[in-house]
């Protein structure tokens, strides 16, 4: 979702590797940004 947004306009095409790069990257987003949250809390924990 953010890279969507941030990186390339809505209406630009991508290469075939673009397109499957996007593909992955969309569902390990939240994974990396719960991972990400996770380590910032087990800091601030400490």
């Amino acid at each position: 979702m953010v890279n969507s947004v941030v990186f390339r306009s809505s209406g630009q095409d991508l290469t075939t590797t673009g397109t499957y790069t996007e593909m992955a990257s969309r569902p390990t987003e939240p994974v990396l940004l719960g991972l990400a949250a996770l380590a910032i809390r087990g800091r601030v924990k400490r």
